[in-house]
C-alpha cells in the first residue's frame, strides 16, 4: 500500500484526512466529557482536592511515557490497526471508571486511557500531515485545530446536559470513542505506512526533539502557556478586581481566538516560504499581549479582545509548529517527530501551571504575566538564533 499523495502530491486526499480528523475530534469531546465528570465524582465521595489534581496529573506523566511508543507499535501492527487498539483500550479503560470501587484503581485506568489518548493523538496527526499536500498542510491542520477545540469545547457542554449520575455519563462517552474508529475503519486502504527500513539505521526518539526545535520547543510554549494560563487564570482575574463571572467569560474569549483562527493562520502559513517567520510573530504577540494585560485589565471589553487576539496567536504555535514539522520531514522520521511534538506538549503541560504557580508565590499578581513571559521570550530567542543567516543550512 502507497500514500495517496504519490501520485498526486497537489491533490487533497478528503478522506484519510477527514478521517483522522473526525476520530480524533470524536475523542476530544469524550476527554472534555470525561475529565470534568472524573473529578466531580471522586469529589461527591470526599476525596481531597490534591488527591484529585494527583490522579488528573498522571493523564501528563502518562502521555509522556506513551510517546515513544507510538511509532514502534504503528511499524509493528500497522497505523490503522494500532489506532482501532487505542480506541478500544482508551473506551474499556473509561468505562472501567464506572465500576472502580477503590480511589487507588483509579491511577491505573487513568494511566491507560491516556496512554492510548496519546498513542491515538501521535498517529492521527501523523496520517493528517502525510495525507495534506506540502502547499495546503497548513490549511488542512488549521482545520483539524478548530474542529479538536470545537470538540474540547462541547464536551463540557453534554457534560452539563446529562450531568455525573449513574451509567449514563460513561455510557455515552464510551460510544463517543468507539464511534473513532468508523471512519478509521472507512478510509484504511488510504492509511500510511511506516516502514522500519525508513530510516538507514535506529535513531534515538530524544533525537527529534532537536531535529526540528522550531516545532517542538513551540508546542512546549504552547503547552506551558496554555495550561498554566488557564489553571492559574481564574487566580489571576480574581486578584486584578475581576468577578469569578467575569475571569470565567475572559477565558472563553481566550478559547473562541483559539477556535475562530486556526484556519486563517494555518492558510497564512502556507503562503510563507519559512514557516519559523510566522512561529516567530506569533510568539511576540504572546509576548506584547502578556505585557500588556496589567495595563489594560481596568477595561473588560478592551481585555476581552486582546484575549482573542492573544488566544489564536498562542493556538497557532501548535497548528503552525505542526505543519512546519511536516514540511521538514517525512515516512518514519515524521511519525517519530510527531511524537516528540507530542511530549513536548506534555512536557510544557506539567512545567507551566508549576512555573507561573511559583512566579505569583515569589512575586504577586505580576508574577502571572512575567512567568508567561519568560516561556515567550525564550522562544523568540531560539526562533531568532535558528533564522540567522549563517544558520539557514540547517534543518529547524
Amino acid at each position: 500500500m502507497h500514500s495517496p499523495l504519490a501520485k498526486d502530491p497537489d491533490k487533497l486526499h478528503w478522506l484519510p484526512i477527514s478521517a483522522a480528523i473526525s476520530s480524533i475530534s470524536v475523542v476530544g469531546i469524550a476527554i472534555g466529557l470525561g475529565m470534568p465528570l472524573l473529578s466531580v465524582i471522586l469529589e461527591s465521595r470526599g476525596i481531597s482536592a490534591t488527591m484529585i489534581g494527583l490522579n488528573t496529573a498522571i493523564a501528563g506523566v502518562a502521555s509522556i511515557i506513551a510517546a515513544p511508543f507510538a511509532t514502534p507499535l504503528a511499524i509493528r501492527f500497522g497505523v490503522v490497526w494500532t489506532m482501532l487498539a487505542m480506541i478500544l483500550i482508551g473506551a474499556v479503560a473509561f468505562a472501567g471508571f464506572f465500576f472502580a470501587s477503590s480511589f487507588w484503581m483509579w491511577f491505573p485506568l487513568r494511566a491507560i486511557l491516556h496512554f492510548a489518548l496519546t498513542v491515538l493523538f501521535i498517529l492521527s496527526e501523523f496520517w493528517i500531515s502525510s495525507s495534506a499536500p506540502p502547499r495546503r498542510r497548513g490549511f488542512v491542520l488549521g482545520i483539524y485545530g478548530t474542529v479538536l477545540a470545537l470538540g474540547f469545547a462541547g464536551g463540557p457542554w453534554l457534560f452539563a446536559q446529562i450531568g455525573s449520575q449513574g451509567f449514563l455519563p460513561f455510557g455515552i462517552t464510551f460510544v463517543l470513542v468507539a464511534l473513532a474508529g468508523i471512519p478509521v475503519l472507512a478510509a484504511w486502504r488510504e492509511s500510511p505506512e511506516i516502514h522500519a527500513s525508513d530510516a538507514e539505521q535506529p535513531t534515538s526518539f530524544i533525537r527529534f526533539i532537536w531535529l526540528v526545535p522550531s516545532a517542538t520547543a513551540a508546542v512546549l510554549v504552547f503547552g506551558a502557556v496554555e495550561t498554566g494560563g488557564f489553571a492559574l487564570f481564574p487566580v489571576y482575574g480574581s486578584r486584578i478586581g475581576y468577578s469569578e463571572a467575569d475571569a470565567a467569560l475572559l477565558l472563553s474569549m481566550i478559547g473562541l481566538g483559539n477556535v475562530m483562527m486556526q484556519i486563517p493562520m494555518g492558510m497564512l502559513s502556507d503562503r510563507i516560504r519559512d514557516r519559523r517567520h510566522l512561529l516567530l510573530v506569533c510568539a511576540i504577540v504572546g509576548l506584547i499581549g502578556t505585557l500588556l494585560m496589567p495595563h489594560l485589565m481596568s477595561n473588560w471589553h478592551v481585555m476581552a479582545l486582546l484575549l482573542f487576539l492573544w488566544g489564536g496567536a498562542v493556538a497557532a504555535l501548535y497548528t503552525v509548529g505542526l505543519a512546519h514539522l511536516g514540511s521538514r520531514l517525512t515516512g518514519r522520521d515524521l511519525a517519530s517527530a510527531n511524537a516528540a511534538f507530542v511530549l513536548c506538549y506534555g512536557l510544557g503541560m506539567v512545567v507551566g501551571p508549576q512555573a507561573v504557580g511559583i512566579g505569583m508565590d515569589l512575586f504577586g499578581t505580576n508574577g502571572f504575566g512575567w512567568s508567561l513571559s519568560f516561556f515567550f521570550a525564550a522562544y523568540i530567542v531560539l526562533v531568532i538564533c535558528r533564522t540567522l543567516p549563517g544558520m539557514r543550512h540547517r534543518i529547524g
